[in-house]
């Protein structure tokens, strides 16, 4: 716990001369990415619209729903309550103070929710409800006001860890929210290892490699030892000097492939959770390793440019390398299970990310 200084000449020229913590733009960033993130898995799969000729606010005033369960109200109530509490923390500096964010963030909220309501009227695999409306509203609430009691100190604590672990550089907190998208891309079985950019299942490109044991194993080492570097670059790149970062950087990639496995084992099967165990898994990240290692000797800029390059190379083979055809078994099952809209979801982020994460790098590139 922090302790307070106590009221001493002393003290107060310590108070007058330390620097404020610095104004942070993370909750806003982190806001949008969550609006995103609600808008995707409200109208996916954005596919077999139709007009069923009914007015799309016709379920504002409809009877109770027949179908509902507790889980559903809590799942609808929770899945918005982190958006009214980053939109209150992102809107506090508007006039008026915590109140009008506070205010503002429940009227965007309830309004969001009643646009995508209305939007899934056309959509064949969705039923709009004025019940689910009215959770979200209440989750938007409670996430307000949550912010509303605690932004002031929640905020003073982020300025400062921001201060002491992050590096002075412009936009750092979007570089964080990149970090984090990437490592929601890692929940997904079907994507490889610390692969990202495979725009095959987006847009026709050229066949891939045709599938044989040794080319997948040296294709696979080498987009995850790409990946490796490209990672660690990036997020050293974020990290300020005295915040230990060779020990912050190995923690990041302990959480990475935990998440990996606990996915795995949620998502697949519990005996599949080490599935992206391979030979060529652990000859990427042992290669990966030392060569990251290596380049964290040398100066800010020549890391940025390396981990351009290392994106580069590895979005560009991770489009060459075949499928694995001994986890299309497993994949099939979790394609057709309940996790759909988040399989299709980790697919896309995951394939967006490099192109990007490649534009970031560079702005900050320059500014180094």
């Amino acid at each position: 716990m922090e302790q307070a200084l106590p009221n001493t000449p002393l003290a107060d020229e310590i108070r007058r001369t330390a620097p404020p913590p610095r104004s942070t733009r993370l909750p806003l960033y982190l806001s949008l990415a969550y609006l995103v993130l609600i808008s995707y898995a409200s109208l996916y799969p954005f596919a077999n619209w139709r007009d069923l000729g009914v007015p799309p606010l016709a379920f504002v005033d409809a009877a109770w729903p027949r179908y509902w369960t507790v889980f559903d109200l809590a799942v609808n109530i929770l899945a918005y309550l982190p958006l009214g509490f980053l939109l209150a923390l992102a809107l506090r500096r508007l006039p008026g103070g915590r109140w009008s964010a506070a205010i503002i963030a429940v009227l965007f909220g309830s309004l969001l929710s009643l646009a995508l309501e209305c939007l899934q009227n056309w959509l064949p695999a969705r039923v709009p409800s004025n019940l689910d409306l009215a959770c979200n509203a209440a989750g938007t609430a409670i996430g307000a006001v949550l912010a509303f009691c605690n932004g002031k100190r929640i905020f003073r604590r982020i300025g400062q860890l921001q201060q002491e672990l992050l590096a002075p550089i412009a936009h750092v907190e979007l570089g964080l929210v990149l970090l984090g998208m990437w490592l929601l891309t890692q929940s997904s079985p079907e994507t490889l290892l610390f692969g990202t950019g495979d725009l095959r299942s987006v847009i026709e490109l050229t066949p891939a490699v045709p599938y044989a044991a040794h080319s997948f194993f040296v294709l696979e080492a080498a987009v995850i030892a790409c990946n490796t570097m490209v990672i660690g670059l990036f997020a050293r790149t974020l990290l300020a000097d005295r915040a230990a970062p060779h020990l912050a950087l190995l923690a990041f990639f302990v959480l990475a492939l935990a998440i990996r496995t606990f996915a795995a084992a949620v998502l697949v099967a519990p005996q599949d959770a080490f599935a992206w165990l391979t030979p060529g898994a652990r000859l990427g990240l042992l290669v990966g390793g030392v060569l990251l290692s290596l380049m964290l000797l040398l100066p800010g800029p020549i890391r940025v440019a390396l981990a351009g390059v290392a994106l580069m190379a590895g979005t560009t083979l991770v489009n060459l390398t075949p499928a694995n055809p001994y986890s299309e078994a497993a994949l099939a099952a979790w394609r057709q299970g309940h996790f759909l809209n988040f399989n299709g979801l980790t697919r896309w982020v995951a394939g967006l990310w490099p192109f990007v994460a490649l534009p970031y790098l560079t702005a900050v590139g320059r500014r180094l």
